[in-house]
């Protein structure tokens, strides 16, 4: 609770240092583990909140959270085909969201996996609230012009706009 506090007044520093202590003395607490990785990702430490969610996955091989974050960090480090990895391992355990499929379209994208990209774009467009459709439209929009077909990038960006005339990037 005393790091709930201290991240509440923006001081990230001192909830690791309370985590750190209580990680002495119960290392495997999953929990605890977990909160410290997330605040590393929070103070953008991710080679350091990513040795935290490895360790989480040492302990719990099923933990959603630990491998949605690795998926994630992966990803933005371009190295997709191991973000690709995880995001598939998400799907084999059953988990099934608008999201997910996003992700997972875009990691087949820019691994240069096509065929499957717009498979999962789909999917996720099947799951998507209007919010989320916005960003997959234009995720596939983006795939259109990636694919150099610009009728399918024109069509997706304003249905992207339709759906949300705020999307800025559409």
């Amino acid at each position: 609770d005393l790091c709930k506090v201290y991240l509440r007044l923006d001081q990230p520093k001192h909830a690791l240092d309370v985590y750190k202590e209580a990680l002495e003395e119960f290392p495997d607490e999953t929990d605890l583990l977990l909160a410290t990785a997330r605040t590393h990702d929070m103070v953008y430490e991710q080679d350091l909140a990513m040795i935290y969610y490895r360790k989480v996955l040492q302990i719990n091989p099923v933990c959603i959270e630990a491998i949605a974050s690795l998926a994630s960090n992966f990803f933005y480090l371009d190295k997709t085909e191991v973000a690709l990895k995880f995001y598939q391992r998400l799907v084999e355990m059953g988990e099934s969201s608008a999201e997910l499929w996003n992700n997972l379209g875009m990691c087949c994208f820019h691994a240069s996996q096509y065929d499957m990209t717009l498979s999962c774009l789909q999917k996720a467009l099947h799951l998507a609230e209007d919010e989320v459709a916005a960003e997959i439209m234009y995720n596939i929009g983006q795939v259109g012009i990636g694919i150099g077909d610009l009728g399918l990038a024109y069509q997706s960006l304003k249905v992207a706009i339709s759906i949300n005339p705020k999307h800025g990037e559409a």
